[in-house]
């Protein structure tokens, strides 16, 4: 992969349309990119990064990939774009991408939101031009990740070294290196195994135990049906054995039940037998005992006939006569209801005649309703007044609605009027609120566009005071850290001078009597030198320089502050100017209050306008009402007068027909009930002179029918009749003696009765308890047999479960025991697993493994030969093992974590390991060709020597036309590195500047 060309527009820091040539900065093979801080180093990679998978890296991501990438300097119409020119894998592509972007709407104000576009082309070498592609996010970001053949995290490790990053990997423990290899290798298929595997462990675990529980509940049903006969095994679900154990007790429980449902069978059979005879017995003594009562009844029943035979007699004399009386009863009958007839008719008559006047009581039917008739006729004259009595009541009604209206229109009149009398004056005062409120609302826009300017005058006057306090302060840091760099130098120079002046005993302490001397080379040594008190040795030295390196660091560090807030209070004091905070603070507040004070007054603009309109609203209200008054009024004369004179010949036409009642309908009331009191008496009058003639003639005839069937005197007739419940019970009372003195003659008629008669006193009670006992003995018998034959078919039928539970159970059992020892094996917990080492870290071990190997090629020439990276798999403690990293000292000959390594070392050898595992996934993803790489950061950790070094090993990666970015403050770079990318920040964004290019 060669990158080409980087254009920006409006990304992150910088405001417009930067561009970067990498194929000019990629011509000397090593290029700088530095700046000052905050100006947007890293956003030139961001915007690499961008370009190629639509997002930043890391922690840049931010909150989102739209607004969060679009830079503050740029003009609200500029959108935000980033267009890559690059190769890769023989394919010349460009990739522009823009994220969503709120723009300016193009009617009216406010924004809109524009989606996310992305373009990829092709340039077409045949045609000498660029082809579209594809702009399709997805498309797009899958085509790119195909053909590097890396996810977005490995491009940032491999081609955008972050240094950082690498110095806390060589420190971190082996779960923070296992995530960053695993993110960058992709392991989690690996990881997704042992979580398979134990999933699978679990599942089928949990698979067997239910088993095993169901198995254990089928035995202990078992062991109910079978009683005492069957034992369990004392084992738990999922142990060994259950399965045998339970089969083998089932198998002995099954037997016994066999047993004991022959031994029931044979019981069953003789209690059937004695059971039968038993109630052949009883039957006979039973038949034999019913005959002996039946004949003991018969004899009884004989006697009390005997006894009733002359009220039998009596009965039937009595029956004869009633027959007799029958014959009159219809004349009885009429008789008794012509006479109640004529009773309830008389009294009705001297109740009506007890409502009529003295003058109509001698009167008779035809006389009373002669009367009758007279009252309706003049009843009927009254019909045309009451028309005129219930008109006048509507003519007085309509006259008082007419005064109602009258009055109403009046106090109507009277307000419009009173209303109107003011109206010039109310739209004065409204029309007078609504100019105010637009004179406000035109004052508090002009004020609200001198209101922002104000505040960040202000806001940057306080800053400038802030960063003049920093200023000060930081002037004297710088002052006394350059003091202390001086004595540290001084007394780290001091030292050594005396370490150099001692140095003879220093070496004359490691000599040994035979071996060369490392300065003459003689063997031997008769006057080795001496140390002396005050001795410097190399430790002390070695203190010392390092003291010395931290305090010039601390200087560099505060003379850096200092450089930025100065820069920082030239930005304030150029925009804030040279006025007073008090002032500008002052300026501000006033301008404040005038706006708050304008918006306040704008505020009823709506309500006034509003208000206005409602007011015209109602003068036209108003001056409509009164017309439609007038009109009313008007109408209202005519129409009382007709009313008055209808009023008056209504009044003329009741005086006659009222008389001397006080209306109408009192003199039609009293004519109506004069009507009905002699109509309902001529009719009861006439009705109580038919019932007399009928009861005369029901009495002739009554006395004649009792003559005829042979009675003295209709009362005896009369007396001898029965009503039907006296009939039919004597006559019950007759058939009842016949048919039972029919029944008797026949029971004392019959042989066998007569023969059971004359046998011994039957004993039933002794037959009936035999019976029982033997009833009750072949139901227990027939209860055990059934509970046995129960029992039998029961655990047969649980027996077969259980059989078929451990032939389904045994092939999950022996995968049980499989997927147990593969999940243990691939988790680290299994004993096979001597160094507990997970699936996911095994792998990841052997590509930590390479990428040391790797590593180890450039930090030797970066150490001159002196540190080797090797991979450890030992156990930390009771830990795991499989991802340990140290380094192989080859001046001590001894391997020590990587952790003890200086700031220089750490920084080199997280190079060497950056570059390595660069490689390393490279190969990984495919072998392809990485020609643009960029270091971020860690050169002012190294000294000269250390340095040369390192460059020289960047310089070699520019075999094979590979070009290296170096992103680093340090200014000794500058003078080392010709070609530059320099970032130059100022108030208006960020702008880009290449040199020593070309």
């Amino acid at each position: 992969m060669r990158l080409h060309r980087l254009t920006l527009t409006a990304f992150g820091p910088f405001g417009g349309t930067q561009t970067v040539d990498f194929d000019d900065l990629s011509t000397a093979g090593l290029f700088l990119l530095h700046g000052p801080t905050g100006a947007g180093k890293t956003s030139v990679l961001d915007a690499v990064c961008y370009a190629l998978y639509g997002s930043v890296p890391g922690a840049r991501q931010g909150g989102g990939q739209g607004t969060a990438l679009r830079s503050d300097h740029a003009a609200p119409a500029t959108r935000t774009e980033v267009t890559l020119d690059l190769t890769v894998a023989g394919r010349r592509l460009e990739v522009t991408r823009q994220p969503p972007w709120e723009r300016p709407k193009k009617r009216g104000t406010g924004t809109t939101l524009d989606k996310a576009q992305t373009w990829l082309r092709e340039y077409d070498a045949t045609a000498g031009a660029w082809k579209d592609l594809s702009r399709s996010h997805q498309e797009i970001g899958e085509e790119i990740t195909q053909l590097l053949g890396m996810s977005r995290e490995q491009f940032c490790q491999v081609v955008l070294l972050p240094q950082g990053d690498f110095a806390r990997f060589l420190r971190a423990d082996a779960e923070a290196r296992g995530k960053l290899l695993g993110r960058l290798f992709d392991t989690r298929r690996f990881a997704d195994v042992e979580k398979r595997l134990a999933e699978r462990r679990r599942t089928t675990e949990t698979q067997v135990r239910d088993g095993d529980a169901e198995l254990l509940a089928d035995a202990h049903r078992m062991q109910q049906a079978a009683g005492d006969a069957m034992e369990l095994p004392e084992l738990a679900p999922g142990e060994p054995g259950l399965a045998e154990a339970v089969l083998c007790a089932a198998a002995v429980a099954r037997s016994t039940a066999r047993e004991q449902l022959t031994v029931a069978a044979c019981t069953l059979t003789a209690a059937e037998s004695a059971q039968a005879a038993a109630g052949r017995a009883l039957d006979d003594v039973r038949e034999l005992a019913r005959l002996q009562r039946r004949f003991a009844e018969a004899r009884e029943r004989a006697a009390r006939l005997e006894k009733g035979a002359e009220a039998y007699r009596e009965a039937q004399a009595l029956m004869e006569r009633a027959r007799k009386a029958e014959a009159v009863a219809p004349a009885l009958d009429l008789r008794e209801s012509s006479e109640a007839e004529h009773r309830r008719a008389a009294a009705a008559e001297a109740r009506a005649r007890a409502l009529l006047p003295e003058t109509f009581a001698d009167a008779g039917a035809a006389g009373l309703a002669a009367a009758a008739r007279r009252a309706a006729e003049e009843l009927g004259g009254l019909d045309s007044a009451r028309r005129a009595e219930r008109r006048l009541a509507e003519l007085l009604d309509e006259r008082a609605g007419l005064d109602r209206q009258e009055r109403a229109d009046a106090d109507l009149l009277q307000e419009a009027e009173a209303w109107l009398d003011d109206w010039e004056e109310t739209h004065t005062a409204l029309q007078t609120r609504v100019d105010t409120a637009q004179q406000a609302a035109a004052l508090a826009e002009q004020l609200a566009v001198r209101r922002e300017p104000a505040q960040q005058r202000l806001r940057a006057a306080r800053l400038r005071d802030q960063l003049a306090q920093d200023t000060d302060r930081a002037v004297e840091r710088v002052r006394t850290a350059q003091d202390e760099t001086l004595r540290a130098k001084q007394h780290w120079l001091d030292l050594k001078e005396q370490r150099l002046n001692g140095i003879a005993a220093e070496l004359a302490a490691h000599l040994t009597d035979g071996a060369p001397c490392a300065v003459c080379g003689a063997t031997e040594h008769p006057d080795p030198a001496r140390k002396v008190a005050g001795h410097v040795d190399r430790e002390a030295e070695e203190h010392a320089l390092t003291g010395y390196q931290r305090a010039d660091e601390q200087r560099a560090e505060d003379q850096r502050r200092l450089a930025v807030v100065r820069e920082a209070l030239a930005a304030a004091t150029a925009e804030a100017g040279d006025s007073p905070t008090g002032q500008l603070a002052q300026e501000a507040a006033e301008l404040e209050e005038r706006y708050a004070q304008a918006r306040s007054a704008a505020a009823g603009l709506h309500a006034a306008q509003e208000r206005l309109r409602q007011a015209g609203q109602e003068h036209e209200r108003r001056l409509a009402a009164r017309q439609e008054t007038a009109v009313r009024t008007a109408s209202r004369v005519g129409h009382r007068e007709r009313l008055d004179r209808e009023r008056a010949s209504l009044e003329e036409e009741l005086d006659r027909a009222r008389g001397s009642l006080d209306s109408v309908a009192a003199r039609a009331t009293q004519l109506e009930r004069r009507t009905a009191l002699l109509t309902d008496a001529a009719d009861t009058a006439r009705i109580a002179e038919d019932t007399a003639q009928r009861l005369k003639d029901a009495d002739a005839r009554l006395a004649d029918a009792a003559f005829r069937a042979g009675f003295e005197t209709p009362q005896a007739a009369a007396a001898a009749l029965l009503d039907n419940a006296a009939h039919r019970e004597l006559q019950r009372r007759l058939d009842a003696w016949q048919h039972e003195d029919a029944a008797v003659r026949a029971v004392l008629a019959e042989a066998d009765t007569a023969a059971a008669a004359r046998e011994p006193q039957a004993d039933l009670e002794s037959a009936r308890q035999a019976a029982d006992e033997a009833d009750r003995r072949l139901r227990d018998a027939a209860s055990a047999h059934d509970a046995a034959g129960r029992r039998c078919a029961e655990l047969d039928r649980l027996s077969a479960r259980a059989t078929a539970s451990v032939r389904r159970l045994a092939p999950l059992r022996e995968e049980y025991d499989r997927v147990a020892r593969m999940a243990g094996l691939a988790a680290g917990t299994s004993a096979d697993n001597e160094r507990r080492m997970r699936l996911e870290s095994y792998v990841l071990a052997a590509r930590l493994e390479q990428v040391a190997a790797a590593a180890t090629v450039r930090l030797r020439r970066m150490s001159s030969g002196r540190y080797t990276l090797v991979h450890s798999d030992d156990r930390t403690g009771r830990g795991r093992s499989g991802l340990g990293l140290h380094v192989v000292d080859a001046w001590t000959g001894r391997e020590r974590d990587t952790a003890t390594l200086s700031g220089g070392e750490t920084f080199f050898a997280s190079l060497a390991l950056a570059l390595g595992l660069a490689d390393v996934v490279t190969d990984e993803a495919g072998g392809v060709r990485l020609d643009t790489l960029f270091i971020d950061e860690g050169f002012g950790s190294l000294d000269d020597q250390t340095l040369d070094e390192v460059l020289d090993v960047l310089d070699s990666l520019r075999e094979r036309d590979r070009s290296v970015g170096i992103v680093s403050h340090v200014a000794d770079l500058r003078r080392r590195i010709h070609a530059q990318l320099e970032v130059v920040k100022g108030r208006s964004g960020s702008t880009l500047r290449q040199r020593g290019t070309g």
